[in-house]
């Protein structure tokens, strides 16, 4: 199952969720690919750490060699590190995105990313993370995937955003990946004794908009996981948001 997070949004916590629900699929004994796809790196500094592990390759070097006619192109595995962590492999991000995306997009690689996934053997899950801004590399990996998960938090500007989101989405559905399901909006750091949260939760199910039951709270405890490069599953398997991020993949994993 391939999984991408997308949102056009930033500071939603893409990266969080990837890892963790990463994290929770290898400790379940699935083989799990984390693909960072965002120049800012942060789901590769999240599971690698900062240069414990300096991967040799990185999804940069990928795109660069999409750029290059080779009969022998290197299988995409060769571009995944192993993480600290059983069953966890990073595709890690890299600064140099951002200056292929003119050219791969001149040359028209849009397929390149699908094209390598559908040939990948040997994981049980992949997760995605995503630029805030439905860039090449976030419509590449919306191209490639099966389902995508939405995160949201609960606030006005967010939720004028998420129609925009949905309406893209669709469109681009409709033009590259009929395949693509919505798997769901994820509710973030959310505040259940909030007037203002419920209240924006409940009017987004009242229009049909596909919110799952599990929502994530907000604590300090995920900023410290950041901190110290352990998803909560590593760093506190106890915890009410690890509970919560269980509760997730679950849900979603039953889907």
């Amino acid at each position: 199952m391939k999984r991408v997070v997308f949102n056009q949004k930033g500071g939603v916590g893409k990266t969080t969720i990837v890892c963790n629900l990463a994290a929770i699929a290898a400790s379940r004994g699935l083989r799990t690919l984390v693909i960072d796809l965002d120049t800012q790196g942060n789901s590769t500094q999240y599971l690698l750490g900062n240069g414990a592990t300096k991967p040799d390759r990185t999804v940069a070097d990928f795109f660069e060699a999409t750029l290059s006619f080779s009969l022998q192109a290197p299988p995409f595995v060769s571009y995944a590190t192993n993480s600290p962590f059983d069953n966890l492999d990073v595709v890690a991000a890299d600064p140099r995105l951002e200056e292929l995306t003119v050219k791969l997009e001149a040359k028209q690689k849009i397929y390149k990313f699908r094209d390598a996934l559908k040939k990948l053997k040997g994981y049980d899950a992949i997760f995605i993370d995503t630029p805030p801004a439905l860039n090449f590399y976030a419509r590449s990996a919306l191209i490639a995937a099966d389902r995508v998960l939405i995160p949201f938090d609960c606030d006005e500007f967010s939720r004028q955003a998420l129609y925009t989101l949905m309406d893209n989405i669709d469109e681009l559905r409709a033009d590259h990946n009929e395949d693509l399901s919505v798997e769901g909006i994820v509710v973030n750091q959310f505040q259940p004794r909030s007037r203002m949260p419920a209240r924006v939760v409940e009017e987004l199910k009242a229009e049909g908009r596909p919110l799952l039951d599990q929502t994530l709270s907000s604590s300090v405890r995920v900023k410290e996981s950041h901190e110290q490069h352990k998803p909560m599953i590593y760093l506190d398997a106890s915890h009410r948001v690890t509970k919560e991020y269980i509760a997730l993949f679950d849900a979603i994993s039953a889907s």
